[in-house]
C-alpha cells in the first residue's frame, strides 16, 4: 500500500536528479559545463547533456529543433544558451516530465554547435 505513494514521488524526482557521478571530473571543461544555465535554470553538467549530431538538429527562422529518441522537439527560446560554445558540439539537456498522464521530453538547455 505504501509503495503506491512512494513510487509516483520517485518517478517525479528521479528525472530531475543530476547524473554527474564524478567520471567527467577530468574534463578540462567540467567547471564551464557546471556553470552553464539557460533562462530555465542550470543545465547541471556535461554528464546530463547529450551531444547531438548535425543530422539531428536544425535551425529555421531563428528557432531550433532537435531530434531526441527519434522524435523532433521544438527548442523553447528560453532553453537556448547564448554564450560561446567552448565544447563545439551541439548539446541538449533533455528531461523527462509528465504532461497529464503522459511521460514526455522537455528541453532544459540547448547549445547549438558549429554545424560543420
Amino acid at each position: 500500500m505504501y509503495w503506491k505513494i512512494v513510487l509516483p514521488i520517485l518517478l517525479l524526482v528521479a528525472p530531475a536528479m543530476a547524473h554527474d557521478d564524478g567520471r567527467y571530473a577530468g574534463n578540462p571543461l567540467h567547471e564551464w559545463f557546471d556553470s552553464l544555465k539557460s533562462r530555465r535554470g542550470p543545465c547541471c553538467s556535461d554528464a546530463d547533456g547529450t551531444a547531438v549530431v548535425d543530422a539531428d538538429w536544425e535551425s529555421h527562422g531563428g528557432h531550433y529543433r532537435v531530434r531526441i529518441e527519434g522524435n523532433w522537439y521544438d527548442v523553447p527560446d528560453d532553453a537556448i544558451i547564448n554564450e560561446p560554445n567552448r565544447d563545439g558540439r551541439t548539446i541538449v539537456w533533455p528531461m523527462q516530465v509528465w504532461e497529464g498522464e503522459k511521460l514526455t521530453i522537455a528541453i532544459r538547455c540547448f547549445m547549438p554547435g558549429s554545424m560543420t
